[in-house]
Formats: structure tokens, sequence, C-alpha cells
């Protein structure tokens, strides 16, 4: 149930998280050129352009090392049962013969006619 939950804790962060990567400026452009900085005295008040970009930055920051925490945390929380574990991480020392392997199966390798038959 831990992990359901730091799950959809997580998608809301990415959903957040592309937001934010979009408002900010590529080249001049984004928010801090839209309305703060033109409407009212040349950037001197509100929202200017300046402010707006140290916001969406440490947005940005904030928003992607908790997506990398919970994501770490996410690991911890899934349910493992003793049941499904792999060869390799019980050891690989299982000698266990696969139920649906045929008993006797022909070799690979072509045999050589042998001379006393012909």
């Amino acid at each position: 149930m831990l992990y359901n939950i730091l799950v959809a804790v997580i998608a809301i962060i990415c959903a957040l998280l592309i937001l934010v990567i979009l408002l900010q400026s590529g080249q001049g452009g984004g928010v801090s050129g839209m309305g703060g900085a033109g409407a009212v005295g040349g950037g001197h008040g509100g929202l200017g352009a300046r402010r707006t970009a140290d916001l969406l930055s440490k947005a940005t920051s904030i928003l992607g090392g908790v997506f990398l925490v919970l994501c770490v945390l996410a690991n911890f929380a899934i349910d493992r049962e003793e049941g499904d574990r792999s060869i390799l991480q019980n050891g690989g020392t299982s000698t266990e013969v696969p139920i649906d392997a045929p008993a006797n199966t022909p070799s690979a390798i072509p045999q050589t006619p042998d001379s006393s038959n012909n």
C-alpha cells in the first residue's frame, strides 16, 4: 500500500516538474517575458523577469530532488515475497529440472555412420 502511495506522489511530482520546466525561458521567452516585466514600469515591480527565473529554477531543483528521493524510497517499499526469488538470487545452487523438459533428448551432435554397418 505504501508503494502505491509513493507511485501516486511521484506521478504528481512528475507532472509538476514538467510544468515548471516548460514555463522556464529558453532564449528570452517563457513566463518571465510575458506579463511581469513589460506591464509594471520596465520590470521594477511585482513579478519581474529575474524573480520568475529564480523561482522556477529553485522549484525545478526542489522538485527534482524530491523526485529522486521518492524513487529511491519506492524501491525499498516494494513488497517482496521470498518465493519469487530467481536462481541467481538464491546463490545459483538450484539443481531442479524443469517439469516440461523431456527425459531423453536426442544429441545435437550429428552421428557419423559406422563402417561396420555397411
